[in-house]
């Protein structure tokens, strides 16, 4: 990480997996990361919206909350505990560790935030500022350039919700193909007005193909004003 504790107990409990605490029998037991988790998101939000303020100028609120979202999302940040390794460290149940959990983009996320909360509780901001640097920021331009990390769906969700438009609703067209083998259409409506299609091999990708029409040709633009 290149950076060294002073206490690494703080470290010890924001590697600590609430599986792992809850297995433990002795008294007391040690905390789970999960408060740590908490404030590591707090002062994590806090680099990601200074960075992104000072850097997009032109951006104005409604942007730079959008690109917020989706820099600090749990496969994003999953990415960030990678460059530490943090999977191999990570306090886990056995059970938790059979089904793949030191590889689960969620936990991995949650330490990641937890690490930066020890950080800060261990040094202050200023070191917490920095790992974010040689982390997230370093890879902040791919993320934001990466159609594939982007949600659509929750993207969709923000502007329609922003605007007192509602809830988007997807509906299902068509199946289509073999069982093994299947294609699914949607529709996406917001005020019983269709705002997209899409089409996927799941009905979560066709979702998420059909937001991002909606989100393309609505949101991305602001053009909303035909809806009723």
């Amino acid at each position: 990480m290149g950076y060294p504790f002073r206490d690494p107990g703080q470290l010890f409990i924001a590697l600590s997996h609430r599986s792992y605490v809850n297995n433990v029998k002795e008294e007391p037991r040690p905390q789970s990361n999960e408060r740590m988790e908490f404030l590591g998101d707090a002062v994590l939000n806090a680099v990601v919206t200074n960075y992104l303020y000072q850097r997009h100028p032109e951006r104005d609120e409604g942007d730079l909350s959008k690109m917020k979202s989706l820099v600090v999302s749990a496969k994003v940040l999953a990415l960030c505990a990678a460059q530490w390794n943090l999977g191999e460290f990570i306090l886990l149940s056995k059970s938790e560790e059979k089904t793949g959990g030191r590889k689960r983009p969620s936990i991995m996320a949650d330490a990641y935030e937890a690490v930066l909360g020890a950080v800060f509780l261990d040094g202050g901001f200023e070191p917490v500022t920095r790992l974010v640097h040689n982390t997230l920021i370093k890879i902040i331009d791919d993320v934001l350039s990466d159609e594939e990390l982007a949600n659509y769906k929750s993207l969709l969700l923000e502007y329609t919700q922003s605007q007192g438009l509602g809830v988007p609703v997807y509906d299902v067209l068509q199946e289509s193909g073999p069982e093994h083998r299947k294609i699914f259409s949607i529709s996406v409506k917001v005020r019983n007005q269709e705002w997209g299609r899409g089409e996927g091999p799941t009905k979560k990708a066709a979702e998420q193909a059909g937001a991002r029409e909606a989100w393309d040709s609505y949101g991305g633009t602001g053009e909303s004003d035909g809806v009723k």
